[in-house]
């Protein structure tokens, strides 16, 4: 079932009394919207001795959730990483981003300089360009006619987008009162600045234009020359041309700590399940022989550690109709695989109240924020919050 139309007709099957089975491919924010609704595994893992080991602790924890038990087994996870093309920083004479947590950046001058986003921001303004050949730091510059963007956040959701300057979550223990992570707050404002003040991002009007992708990931237009996004996007990055690369994410200037936002999913049960002794068969099935064809068709990374070593030798492998290699042949896919241990935790998909509703008045104001210049963002991220509370304290 397309992905526009599952969360619907799940809930309308939970609410008719006949839930599926076996739910899934299924993410973080697709299972919290239906918290409470997934099956604790712990007895059948037990039964059918399931060893749980062939998984990173840290993988098989990821789904052990406080009151509701083991409600997943590992499946796969999209790490995030920075894409860019190397010709865009090879035609302003820059140097690449790096590809190693911890090291430092060589700026124009020549001095070393840490990796955060005030450098990353600084580097983009010089890779954006417009039609008369200006970049975005020089006089002159037209704002209004760019034909090159420094770089693209991702922006599928505007807690993600937060999440990459620290994690968080918008529930506060308590799980009724909004909380606004610093990190969030922080990492909104300077991706609006970036867009409105210094035009290194796209703005919304820019992103939905048919010349950069039509709302789908700008970096894939081959007209961006970073942007951070999930490991799910090799499956279209190809658009992009055959010369760009992976470097690791930037970390918080504020406290120099880093984030690479995670995606993780897998195959769930429903507690409503007439057949969870059939259906942890069917689930053992996907997870075990299934795994490594499905994996392969959704692009992403094996939980399991024994799979993990052929994963990219087999996307490098791949070719086109017409014999070329589908992926540039010097990838460091290694930066995408070192972003696992900087996964934001908590996820930023946590569960919190009214989650459906929550998520669509998320979605506004994200296409708000992308919109409309001359806003004031502390004001509009106190509105926001005061908003989600209301949508909360209804229920």
């Amino acid at each position: 079932m397309a992905y526009s139309g599952a969360r619907a007709a799940f809930a309308t099957r939970i609410a008719s009394g006949t839930p599926p089975d076996v739910v899934g491919p299924v993410g973080v924010g697709g299972a919290e919207a239906f918290r409470g609704q997934w099956l604790d595994l712990k007895d059948l893992i037990a039964k059918n001795k399931v060893d749980l080991s062939v998984y990173g602790q840290g993988a098989v924890d990821f789904y052990k959730v406080a009151g509701q038990g083991q409600i997943g087994i590992p499946f796969a996870v999209y790490p995030s990483e920075l894409y860019f093309q190397k010709d865009m920083f090879d035609e302003a004479g820059l140097s690449y981003p790096p590809q190693k947590y911890g090291d430092k950046y060589k700026m124009p001058d020549g001095s070393m300089v840490d990796w955060n986003y005030d450098t990353l921001r600084q580097i983009a303004m010089k890779l954006t360009v417009d039609a008369n050949g200006k970049d975005a730091t020089q006089a002159g510059f037209d704002p209004k006619h760019i034909v090159q963007y420094g770089f693209e956040p991702q922006r599928d959701d505007l807690r993600g987008m937060g999440a990459y300057f620290g994690a968080g979550k918008l529930a506060s223990d308590d799980n009724k009162t909004v909380q606004i992570p610093d990190g969030w707050a922080y990492g909104w404002k300077w991706v609006y600045d970036g867009m409105h003040k210094d035009h290194f991002i796209m703005t919304n009007q820019v992103y939905q234009s048919t010349s950069f992708n039509g709302g789908g990931y700008a970096f894939n237009s081959g007209k961006v020359a970073m942007q951070e996004n999930f490991l799910w996007n090799v499956c279209c990055v190809t658009d992009a041309g055959d010369n760009w690369d992976l470097g690791v994410i930037p970390a918080n200037p504020t406290d120099g700590k880093t984030t690479a936002v995670f995606n993780a999913d897998t195959f769930r049960i429903t507690k409503g399940s007439k057949h969870p002794d059939e259906a942890f068969t069917v689930l053992q099935y996907l997870l075990g022989p299934a795994s490594k064809t499905l994996l392969n068709s959704y692009s992403a990374f094996p939980a399991r550690t024994a799979d993990q070593a052929d994963f990219f030798t087999g996307l490098q492998a791949q070719k086109t109709d017409k014999g070329k290699p589908v992926y540039p042949p010097t990838v460091d896919w290694q930066a995408a695989v070192d972003g696992i241990k900087y996964a934001d935790n908590p996820n930023f998909e946590a569960w919190m109240p009214a989650y459906n509703k929550s998520l669509d008045l998320l979605t506004q104001y994200l296409t708000r924020w992308t919109s409309n210049p001359g806003l004031d963002m502390d004001q509009e991220i106190n509105t926001l919050k005061t908003k989600l509370q209301a949508v909360w304290d209804k229920g």
